[in-house]
């Protein structure tokens, strides 16, 4: 299989396999107005299979979500056919409106206006908590 080249743009590297519909979902890839490639279960010599995102436009990417979804992403950065910059991603300490809080007592419930904030609070077992009543975040 061939996928052409981006001119401009980014490519999302390193994505565990499965994972990258996912992002492109969170993202809001779909709303974009530009060639956007997903290449799942690519053979990869380091992970043995992942998932690739091409976007071919130069755009601003929430890098907290790709660090929330797989901390091992890495970012690629082109411009003029060229790599000119390469980005790791890691685990954020703050997610702001990227999941919401499931408990129906939580204040977000009733006050819609207010920002799904959670906190990390567990790094190694990737533990989110809810800022205003403590529940765990599930994906």
């Amino acid at each position: 299989m061939h996928i052409d080249s981006i001119r401009n743009g980014l490519v999302i590297d390193h994505i565990t396999a499965g994972k990258g519909m996912r992002i492109y979902e969170l993202l809001g890839l779909g709303n974009l107005d530009c060639t956007v490639a997903i290449i799942k279960n690519s053979s990869s010599q380091k992970m043995g299979k992942k998932d690739i995102i091409k976007i071919d436009a130069e755009i601003d990417i929430d890098l907290d979500i790709l660090g929330f979804v797989d901390p091992g992403i890495t970012i690629n950065v082109i411009k003029n056919g060229r790599l000119i910059e390469k980005k790791a991603v890691n685990l954020p300490e703050t997610l702001t409106n990227v999941i919401k809080c499931k408990n129906p007592r939580c204040i977000t419930s009733t006050e819609q206006e207010l920002k799904h904030i959670f906190k990390l609070t567990d790094r190694e077992n990737r533990v989110y908590r809810c800022l205003y009543c403590e529940t765990k975040a599930t994906e």
